[in-house]
């Protein structure tokens, strides 16, 4: 039923697997886990958070349509284990997470080894200075970063944005596990974990394609009067640690266990929070969650733009990778769309993702979950 889902799955994280495994092998770079800090290792993480969001989907419901009492507890978990945890929920759920994991540990260690693959003597020589000059002659002669500092101020909208940009990170798993674990239509899960791996791929591939710095990294005085916040913090830090890896420490030598993170070219944050938007926009009911996700993509954005993560020009890549890889995800999940390449609802499959309160049940669940 779901077979070019699977396919589509391990034949992405597959080539994104034997490139990074290549281009370790052939510059001597260690394949690394980059995200080691967040929670443990991945193979410690992942599993810890899908066992989370298991704990979230049964024991609340558990306690709620229970009342409290110990004899009905037993019987809610063995229903909800038999109408929800089948199968097919466990494939998507150990697929999605295999593959995710691949994909993005590739993306990222890829994205680390870019600087030896595409060698620069000199940072001018990257493209960082044309699509400055695209971005002036998109503002009529401005810089965006400066001229959103000017327009928005440097002290309570760098506050608010910083926080915007830097919950990123957490929500790429946290997001994947909403899907996979919840969705009600298992086709939706592969659209979402489909999509996902497309787009860090794609986006590794332009990076390749056309190799920057970014605004914040090439033309440090203009970003240098804003107020303190963490995605200050986060900026110095990406600064040393892409030159501790190109350069070694105080002694020339290597550093181990460390990544580099400075690309520009696509906006991954745009085109990441762009996919969680059109997810939620198609296999979503709640307006509320529409509304969020359609507002943090809009401030993520302008906190590229504002804090010299990107040009213009790599935010319209991102935009333009999360389209294809909704549609191109979609097609893999089965999911059909008209001429206007919009999706369709299929009446056979169930219904959208389960956004109904955990103890939610009888007729009131059934029509929330109706597609």
């Amino acid at each position: 039923m779901y077979r070019r889902a699977y396919l589509t799955l391990i034949g992405v994280a597959a080539v994104m697997g034997i490139l990074a495994w290549l281009v370790s092998a052939r510059y001597d770079r260690p394949l690394l886990d980059p995200e080691g800090s967040f929670l443990g290792p991945s193979w410690i993480r992942l599993p810890l958070l899908l066992s989370i969001t298991v704990i979230l989907d049964i024991v609340p419901r558990m306690l709620w349509d229970s009342r409290l009492r110990r004899s009905a507890m037993l019987p809610v978990v063995r229903e909800r284990l038999r109408t929800h945890w089948t199968k097919q929920r466990g494939l998507l759920v150990a697929l999605g997470v295999s593959a995710f994991y691949v994909t993005y540990v590739s993306y990222r260690n890829l994205k680390s080894a870019l600087p030896f693959v595409r060698s620069f003597d000199n940072p001018d020589d990257m493209f960082d200075r044309e699509l400055n000059a695209v971005d002036k002659a998109l503002v009529f002669g401005h810089r965006p970063g400066p001229l959103l500092h000017d327009l928005l101020g440097t002290h309570i909208s760098a506050h608010v944005l910083s926080t915007i940009y830097l919950l990123f990170v957490p929500m790429v798993p946290l997001a994947v596990m909403a899907w996979i674990v919840w969705s009600r239509n298992l086709r939706y899960g592969y659209w979402f974990v489909i999509s996902q791996c497309l787009a860090w791929s794609i986006g590794t591939a332009t990076y390749y394609a056309l190799p920057t710095l970014g605004p914040a990294f090439h033309y440090v005085p203009g970003y240098t009067d804003l107020a303190h916040t963490g995605t200050t913090d986060l900026i110095r830090s990406l600064d040393r640690s892409r030159d501790l890896v190109l350069y070694g420490g105080y002694d020339g030598q290597g550093v181990e266990g460390i990544v580099n993170s400075v690309a520009g070219f696509a906006s991954l944050h745009c085109g990441i929070t762009l996919l969680w938007a059109l997810m939620v926009q198609f296999t979503v009911r709640s307006v509320i969650l529409k509304r969020i996700f359609w507002v943090n993509f809009g401030l993520t954005v302008i906190a590229t733009l504002y804090f010299g993560w990107h040009y213009i020009s790599d935010d319209i890549a991102g935009i333009t990778l999360a389209l294809v890889s909704f549609y191109l995800g979609g097609l893999a999940a089965g999911i059909r769309f008209d001429r206007h390449g919009r999706p369709r609802p299929r009446t056979k499959d169930a219904g959208p993702v389960d956004v109904v309160e955990p103890g939610a049940t009888g007729r009131g669940a059934a029509r929330q979950g109706s597609a």
